[in-house]
């Protein structure tokens, strides 16, 4: 019987302990993220008491992935990134590369593989746009030119990662070499390795702009036409039911008929259900669901902290924490001034982009679950999520205090 349960132990017991440390982290003025990766770190296996069973938790945490970019193809509007796009779109990617490009030699000097230290690179040049969406609405500043830009700016990144998320599988098929070839051994070897790398990446591409294509001129206008002949049945449970199994359904499809990540699957759908005029409808009914296993995806994140692996290596927790608080900040003030921006606009971006959340987590933990990245790279990821997400309303509070303190004495 014990056994029978697992399924529901590990969810009730990962909800109970989001529910408690989330309720904490506000209380403390925090991000209720950080609680729940604390609570991940409690029912983990590496600390004493309950253990969720972590298999069971990980499916839970794939729903919430999918769920989220769901969520997040859902309340993208083109329009938004094209009234920003001189200044985001170069910036953005500027700003990812250029990061990376920091963070890779620092990563190698740890001992991290080429392939390894570069996703770590792109994992800490990405930001969270649920974050940052929470703290600039609480700081009041959403709506502003700043705002808007930095929203953008996170919008780009967002869609690069997704392009990112498309590659992996491929790039991990090519390393362990082509089906059919004569042996991995001649695969991996220096004169053959690139061609087939080129061939399988070219494939995946190919796959991937057919499910795009399809779903952009042919999903945008039946998925709105299924979802309002589902409305006309006038049943809330139906309307919702159609939402979940569109996110689930195309996402399964994008990667087991496309050989593409689930998230660009959800991405997609999301994109495609946001034209529809039943758009909010879907937002109201159907992502309260996504919230919750939005939740489980950050637990489940928590349970892969192990204390003592960042004790073990300190320096590589601080140096990847200095490269999130100062190295991206400073690259992304830098690049949003030479772009024409002001100091204060440049300012309130810098601050907001020194986290990582969502979307690192979800490149680190698919790039591990296909072997391409060490499962302590996820180690300092988290531990750095927890601090940079715990500081990021205060680094924008000085942010804001600095430029006020800059306009009275200019007045």
């Amino acid at each position: 019987m014990e056994h029978e349960l697992d399924v529901i132990l590990s969810l009730t017991g990962g909800l109970s302990a989001a529910l408690l440390m989330g309720l904490l982290a506000l209380w403390l003025g925090l991000s209720p993220v950080v609680g729940y990766l604390l609570a991940g770190v409690i029912v983990g296996p590496f600390t004493p008491g309950f253990v969720a069973q972590q298999g069971i938790t990980a499916q839970f945490a794939e729903i919430g992935v999918i769920l989220l970019m769901f969520g997040v193809g859902l309340r993208f509007r083109l329009e938004e990134l094209l009234a920003v796009r001189k200044v985001a779109l170069p910036g953005a990617i500027l700003q990812m590369a250029v990061t990376t490009a920091i963070v890779l030699p620092v990563m190698r000097l740890f001992g991290f593989s080429l392939g390894g230290a570069a996703l770590i690179g792109v994992a800490v040049s990405v930001a969270s746009t649920v974050v940052l969406l929470r703290v600039l609405e609480e700081r009041g500043v959403l709506e502003t030119p700043a705002g808007h830009l930095a929203v953008g700016w996170l919008v780009v990144e967002d869609l690069v990662t997704v392009f990112a998320l498309v590659l992996l599988p491929a790039i991990a098929h090519a390393s362990r070499g082509a089906p059919g070839s004569a042996g991995a051994s001649s695969v991996s070897s220096a004169s053959g390795a690139a061609p087939v790398f080129a061939w399988l990446i070219a494939i995946a591409l190919v796959k991937v702009a057919v499910f795009v294509a399809g779903m952009l001129i042919v999903g945008r206008r039946v998925i709105p036409w299924l979802l309002a002949r589902v409305e006309r049945t006038r049943s809330r449970e139906l309307f919702t039911l159609a939402v979940l199994v569109l996110a689930l359904g195309l996402a399964l499809a994008s990667a087991e008929i496309f050989g593409a990540s689930m998230a660009l699957g959800a991405f997609l759908a999301g994109m495609a259900v946001g034209q529809s005029e039943l758009s909010a409808r879907a937002a109201t009914d159907a992502l309260p669901m996504r919230d919750a296993f939005a939740v489980m995806f950050f637990v489940s994140t928590g349970m892969l902290f192990d204390p003592r692996a960042v004790l073990a290596r300190p320096a590589l927790l601080l140096t990847v924490l200095a490269l999130v608080l100062v190295a991206k900040p400073v690259v992304a003030f830098c690049l949003s001034r030479l772009l024409g921006q002001s100091r204060e606009t440049a300012s309130t971006l810098a601050a907001s982009l020194a986290q990582i959340g969502e979307f690192s987590f979800i490149l680190a933990t698919v790039a591990r679950g296909l072997g391409l990245l060490p499962g302590e790279a996820l180690q300092p990821l988290v531990a750095v999520a927890i601090v940079s997400i715990a500081v990021n309303p205060s680094l924008l509070r000085l942010a804001a205090a600095s430029t006020a303190r800059r306009g009275a004495r200019a007045a």
